[in-house]
């Protein structure tokens, strides 16, 4: 008679002759990550990407006693490092650290693109974000938003602001601000927030709108003039700087977002494993110190809610860049 028992038993002796590295192959998250990481950062060192990146991969690592490098690979806005991890192997090892740019406004920039956002990616976590702020060189005579549209508008063209490339977070920013305030201020275009910062500083271009991180630094010491922050609420580090939107240009705002993400094939029990890692991470202390001192506001959530937030970033940025009609030469 075949028995409960029997069954029980026969179950056993089955899972007793299966290897285990069989059974641990059921779950690619076991053992992961068994040996160093690598997060792409699709610009050169020194911008809000590379910062928040850099805490990304030392926390990361070091919770799981695993190297993680930070590999910066610059270019046609961002577009070069993505697609290299697009095409790299679906396993876990080779993460893009992904931002508002490469995956909010640049499908709307680049309309042939070599990858698609969602199709091609398994978002991770949205792990921060962090306003712009509106900032000039102290020879500029504005201290005010209102005090710049009056400046621009007396001299249509002649006003110039630095961007950290064609395509960049800065770029889009200044161009949306442009669009609602109604003025006409000529591009600079730089390779990176490196050089941009150093025009900042020397004179040579007069204003950006650009994440807090690189440029707080300048305004504490008096190198840099804050203007105005681009997020709906006045930010901690800065509380006597007004938005954008309190200081008169209704409804803009202008933050830059970031969070990595994997090849889309990438095993779902691994892009789960590092969710819930990250998620802890940004509970930690010494994180969230290191973050209200930089300007950082940490976010997280699951998978699902930043291949959302994706979504809902590409329809909104779309709509800017074809109302404010930015081509890319």
């Amino acid at each position: 008679m075949f028995t409960a028992r029997r069954l029980v038993a026969g179950t056993a002796a089955v899972l007793l002759s299966v290897p285990a590295t069989t059974i641990a192959q059921s779950d690619p998250a076991q053992g992961f990550p068994a040996k160093a990481m690598r997060l792409v950062v699709p610009f050169a060192p020194g911008g809000s990407t590379d910062i928040i990146a850099r805490i990304l991969a030392q926390k990361l690592g070091e919770a799981w006693n695993q190297q993680m490098v930070v590999d910066n690979r610059p270019g046609a806005g961002g577009t070069i490092g993505v697609d290299h991890v697009a095409k790299s192997p679906a396993d876990g090892y080779t993460l893009i650290f992904g931002h508002v740019g490469t995956f909010g406004f640049g499908p709307s920039l680049y309309p042939k693109l070599p990858y698609q956002p969602l199709r091609d990616f398994a978002p991770v976590i949205q792990f921060a974000m962090v306003p712009n702020m509106l900032i000039t060189h102290p020879s500029l005579p504005v201290r005010t938003v209102k005090d710049l549209i009056t400046l621009a508008k007396a001299r249509p063209g002649q006003v110039n602001y630095a961007s950290s490339g064609a395509g960049s977070a800065s770029h889009l920013a200044v161009e949306y601000f442009k669009l609602l305030a109604k003025v006409d201020i000529a591009p600079i275009a730089y390779r990176g927030t490196g050089p941009m910062t150093v025009s900042l500083i020397s004179g040579e271009t007069s204003l950006t709108i650009t994440g807090v991180p690189p440029l707080l630094p300048h305004v504490q010491a008096g190198r840099m003039r804050g203007i105005a922050v681009a997020s709906t609420q006045r930010l901690k580090v800065l509380p006597d700087l007004p938005t954008i939107t309190e200081a008169g240009v209704a409804g803009y705002e202008s933050t830059t977002w970031f969070g990595p993400l994997a090849p889309a094939k990438t095993p779902r029990e691994i892009v789960i494993k590092m969710n819930t890692e990250l998620n802890r991470i940004l509970q930690q202390p010494d994180v969230l110190k290191r973050f209200a001192t930089e300007g950082i506001e940490p976010l997280g959530g699951s998978p699902d809610q930043f291949a959302s937030y994706i979504r809902a970033e590409i329809e909104r940025w779309g709509r800017v860049v074809r109302e404010a009609n930015i081509r890319l030469d």
